[in-house]
């Protein structure tokens, strides 16, 4: 890691023209219909600036600050995930000639250079997880080429929302890898520091000062405090065992009666990747269309095998979800699904939380009741 430099809030745009001048499409955070989004950003005064969120559980608001700093929030509904597990992807396409022969040829699409500016340390752990699934064994290409062309600029989070918990899942607030660069915000500018050979290139490019002993000292001391704030968490970080022992506790009835099977908390989920594939076939059948869709373990059709749907009530695909998510991951890649963001919290309409839900299913069934 390089030591720590300063970017004056001045200078800011400095780091949007560096990128655009190496080939990147910038992507960063903004206001659009009340929440922050990603999107296309070139223009750093773009930033929501003097912008704070409030978040509890179904509730999601913008508050505007007398002050100048530009990431002075916890999260909105994006994450990493739709720059590279597309919503919605063409796959191959099948195509009858004139003869009736069909042939099939695979849809490859360029990946363009992009940099994302303003990644917190939770979806830094979700990448990670996602280059797990994506990237094994039977590597994904069109995931593989987007995530080659990805550079990331990563912000330490000074300013957790209430549903925040990734304290207590070790993946935050602090930055400790997984980006190509990563800041530090402060009232005067940003500390610097390289993470990678692109990041460190990229810091000789830019106009950077020393940091003083009282900007490190600042900066420790902002992390600590995002990380001591936070009083939401989950009862443990391996919950393997306790949640399919209990597979028949009445928690998960209780939660049914107030899931809506909605999907909400899997679309802002920065780790969830169920999907479903579909035929887009043109009318006169001369060609068709595979595409693969995001899709959730709350729909029926998740469930469909053989004539008849596995899970065929709320109860059980809540408990689908939160058992894979909690449990069921801890096979597959060695650790929990869940990176703390608490995104599920404030996007459920009925505020459901999981660190609630997670709590009581710990709890043998009396003493979930006596509560």
């Amino acid at each position: 890691m390089t030591e720590a430099h300063c970017l004056p809030r001045a200078r800011l745009q400095a780091l949007f023209d560096r990128l655009g001048e190496r080939g990147f499409r910038c992507i960063g955070p903004q206001v659009r219909d009340g929440a922050i989004v990603y999107d296309d950003l070139s223009d750093a005064s773009a930033l929501p600036v003097g912008i704070g969120t409030h978040q509890a559980p179904g509730r999601y608001r913008l508050e505007h600050y007398a002050h100048a700093r530009c990431f002075a929030w916890s999260n909105g509904p994006q994450a990493l995930k739709p720059l590279l597990f597309a919503p919605e992807e063409p796959l191959w396409q099948v195509t009858r000639g004139a003869d009736g022969r069909v042939t099939f040829a695979s849809i490859e699409r360029p990946a363009q250079r992009r940099a994302v500016i303003g990644v917190r340390a939770c979806d830094l752990a979700a990448l990670t997880l996602h280059d797990a699934h994506f990237l094994g064994a039977a590597a994904d290409p069109g995931y593989a080429a987007r995530r080659a062309e990805l550079f990331i600029v990563a912000v330490d989070c000074s300013h957790p929302a209430d549903t925040c918990f990734c304290a207590s899942t070790g993946d935050g607030p602090a930055v400790t890898g997984g980006a190509d660069l990563t800041l530090t915000e402060l009232d005067a500018g940003f500390l610097v520091r390289g993470l990678t050979d692109a990041g460190r290139s990229l810091m000789d490019a830019l106009p950077l000062l020393p940091a003083s002993s009282d900007d490190l000292r600042l900066a420790k001391a902002e992390i600590e405090h995002a990380a001591t704030s936070q009083r939401r968490q989950l009862p443990g970080r391996n919950l393997r065992d306790v949640l399919f022992a209990n597979l028949d506790h009445p928690r998960w009835d209780d939660v049914a009666e107030r899931c809506l099977a909605c999907g909400n908390c899997v679309a802002v989920c920065p780790t969830c990747f169920c999907y479903t594939e579909r035929e887009d076939a043109a009318l006169d059948g001369s060609h068709s269309t595979h595409l693969r869709l995001w899709d959730t373990c709350y729909s029926a059709e998740h469930s469909y095998l053989h004539g008849r749907l596995l899970r065929a009530n709320t109860r059980t695909r809540y408990r689908q979800w939160l058992t894979h998510k909690l449990g069921g991951w801890h096979d597959q890649y060695g650790r929990s699904g869940c990176v703390g963001c608490g995104r599920c919290i404030a996007w459920c309409p009925t505020g459901i939380d999981i660190t609630a839900e997670a709590a009581a299913l710990c709890k043998p069934p009396a003493a979930e009741t006596d509560t």
